[in-house]
């Protein structure tokens, strides 16, 4: 059967843009529905079950990020049904999910995890063209949906965890940085301990925080501390207008970056105003930097 795929957005002429440069890249891929709201959307993956849904961040109503999390809460229930006795046919794989959004600090940690792929609006064709190439790569390597006693169901791993957990930690924090957008306060201080005392340190002075497994360490203009706060939550909490994740264990403040210099292998170095120290450019944050 030809792949499918579900568009959702509030605007109808991105709808159709993306539509038509779809039907240009992936003739044989089959646009079932589109979606106004992230409601519509949820109902309509209920319905016609597409292989692929390309979700806009920002819907009225119900957000792009919390359509995702109720269309994965769905696919959940009908395998949990199917695996109960239930009579719902095939058990019911992963759609592979695609955020389309104006805001590219929300999609980040999604694509950093391989769960879903992002596309920034006004999107590039050369872009869309690499997630076409993305999407036919996932779409090849998973198995058709299994029987009961056979293979895990498409989008599972090898032991058989379809990934639902670690997806669902993605949306969970994409939901909180839209959370933020729409109107929550970022965070201004950051308490570490500094000998005997507890320092508050003020964000805007914070140059970077570097993660190791356990620590983080806060370099601000008045020196350094060390913090039990892991990356992955500080990120969410920082303003992403001053604050970028380059690395998995790096966060800057994009106003220290002196220059980025691109290296090896899709990496990049970030040098700082008035320092010695590096950061790393990791590759899938070397995107942030693509017009350098």
């Amino acid at each position: 059967m030809p792949p499918t795929c579900l568009i959702a957005d509030d605007e109808p002429l991105l709808r159709e843009h993306l539509a038509s440069h779809l039907a240009r890249l992936w003739p044989e891929l089959q646009v079932q529905a589109q979606a106004r709201n992230g409601r519509e959307a949820v109902a309509l993956c209920a319905q016609h079950r597409p292989d692929i849904v390309f979700l806009d961040v920002h819907m009225p109503g119900l957000s792009g990020v919390d359509a995702a999390r109720a269309i994965r809460e769905a696919e959940a229930a009908a395998r949990a049904s199917h695996g109960a006795g239930g009579t719902g046919g095939a058990v019911t794989s992963c759609a592979l999910l695609v955020f389309v959004t104006a805001y590219e600090q929300y999609a980040v940690q999604a694509f950093e995890q391989g769960a879903v792929d992002y596309l920034v609006k006004p999107f590039e064709a050369a872009r869309l063209a690499d997630t076409v190439g993305r999407l036919r790569e996932r779409l090849a390597a998973t198995p058709a949906a299994a029987g009961p006693g056979e293979a895990p169901a498409a989008g599972t791993g090898e032991d058989g965890d379809d990934g639902s957990g670690r997806i669902d930690a993605v949306l969970a924090r994409l939901a909180a940085r839209l959370q933020h957008a729409n109107g929550r306060a970022w965070l201004q201080w950051i308490k570490a301990s500094v000998g005997n005392a507890v320092r508050l340190i003020p964000v805007d002075e914070v140059i970077y925080l570097r993660s190791d497994e356990k620590y983080t360490l806060v370099v601000w203009q008045g020196g350094e501390a060390l913090i039990r706060k892991p990356i992955r939550e500080l990120v969410d909490e920082l303003d992403p207008e001053c604050f970028a994740q380059v690395h998995r264990s790096v966060i800057v403040n994009l106003r220290a970056i002196a220059q980025v210099v691109r290296g090896a292998n899709d990496t990049a170095d970030v040098h700082l105003r008035g320092r010695p120290e590096t950061l790393p450019v990791s590759r899938s944050f070397l995107h942030l930097f693509r017009q350098m």
